[in-house]
């Protein structure tokens, strides 16, 4: 038995704003745990046959975030993985409720700053087609930061490389399983 095996017994859902690392660190985390990673996100692209952009502007994000329900219940079901969440999908209820009693939930925190530069390197969030990166942040995270509250662990990863990032989520994970064992 090594030391990360107590990491191993449940999936870890990373929640969080865009850009704050939850796909790039959450394969780096799965890798370092020898876990399988699973992203929410290309995993509704899959189900769906087609890009998010498309189902945001063909269906609309109620349509999106039901399919990503779905999804993220299906992945759930899977042995334990680091899953990385879409933005927007621990803000629903069902969602949330899900991952609560089948992960341990690790919101990844920065900067609105920092992740307003990230984001607007990339041109493929719909949220953000034609819009003010920061403004669309600092609005998203007064309607989401109170549901991101809810996770299991916070971690506050400022701008920092994914590594450091992975280091600080294994040390979080740790003292939480140390803190309350399953």
């Amino acid at each position: 038995m090594d030391r990360f095996d107590p990491l191993r017994r449940r999936t870890i859902a990373l929640v969080g704003l865009m850009g704050v690392g939850k796909s790039s660190a959450g394969r780096r985390l799965a890798n370092a745990l020898d876990l399988p990673f699973r992203d929410a996100d290309s995993e509704v692209e899959a189900a769906a046959g087609r890009s998010i952009s498309d189902i945001f502007s063909d269906l609309g994000e109620a349509a999106f975030r039901e399919g990503e329900r779905r999804v993220i219940a299906r992945l759930l079901d899977q042995p334990p993985h680091v899953l990385a969440t879409g933005g927007g999908a621990f803000i629903n209820p069902e969602t949330r409720a899900l991952i609560k009693s089948k992960a341990v939930s690790v919101w990844l925190k920065a900067d609105l700053d920092v992740l307003a530069r990230r984001v607007s390197r990339k041109d493929t969030r719909p949220l953000l087609a034609g819009k003010d990166p920061l403004q669309v942040l600092k609005a998203q995270a007064e309607v989401r930061y109170p549901a991101y509250a809810e996770a299991d662990i916070t971690v506050e990863t400022g701008d920092t490389a994914h590594h450091v990032t992975v280091d600080q989520v294994i040390r979080a994970l740790t003292q939480h399983l140390e803190a309350k064992p399953q």
